[in-house]
């Protein structure tokens, strides 16, 4: 699904967001806090845009991007003309790289995705350095009747229509809100990664409601 979608996703990603996931990215590469010149792991990088985004930040970053699906990694790897980042092709339950490898281990728009969160948790845990930060940026159900009223019109009637229109994938626009339903809310999220093994787990809501950042501490 994703190798279908992959010459649209940055250009999808960009109109559902009304052009504010860059900013959603650039919260995530801050609540790393990687030091400069330290090693940050983007799992399911996709296109690449929050390792970019790192990049952006503070050039001396070594950033990896891991992503299970080539096809995306392919249209990112050349998004900034004359600059790049190492990407792995690998699979985020069985992280191909050392325990205590890296400064900080995110991943944008990717929990969903997995067939088991915590254990994906656990392995993000298992490659970050003690100390190290765990960032999780997701799309969430809000709370509030209303305003989830107005999110399930808006991605399970508009955002569909949008990525027929757009990619001619119409079902993999209707898999992204039903993911979001069945995704653990907040609280229940910060639980999973305590029992993945982080501590002083917070999160961080925008939007409404609908997009959160949850952050620990290995």
């Amino acid at each position: 699904m994703f190798a279908a979608i992959a010459p649209h996703y940055d250009r999808m990603n960009h109109l559902m967001s009304l052009g504010l996931d860059r900013a959603w990215r650039q919260t995530a590469v801050r609540l790393c806090q990687v030091p400069a010149g330290g090693r940050l792991l983007d799992v399911a990088t996709g296109t690449g845009d929050m390792a970019w985004e790192a990049l952006r930040l503070d050039p001396s970053l070594h950033v990896t991007g891991l992503d299970l699906t080539r096809e995306m990694m392919v249209y990112g790897r050349s998004k900034v003309p004359g600059q790049s980042f190492s990407l792995v092709e690998g699979d985020a339950l069985a992280l191909p790289f050392r325990a205590d490898t890296f400064d900080a281990v995110c991943s944008g728009f990717m929990m969903r995705n997995v067939t088991d969160i915590r254990a994906a948790f656990a392995e993000q845990v298992r490659v970050v350095k003690p100390g190290g930060r765990v960032v999780c940026l997701e799309l969430t159900m809000p709370q509030r009747p209303l305003f989830e009223w107005l999110f399930r019109l808006y991605f399970f009637h508009v955002v569909p229509a949008l990525g027929e229109l757009v990619s001619g994938q119409r079902a993999a626009y209707t898999y992204l809100p039903e993911s979001v339903a069945a995704f653990p809310r907040p609280a229940e999220l910060q639980g999973i990664m305590e029992e993945a093994g982080l501590r002083a787990v917070r999160y961080r809501l925008a939007m409404l409601g609908t997009v959160a950042w949850h952050w620990g501490i290995k």
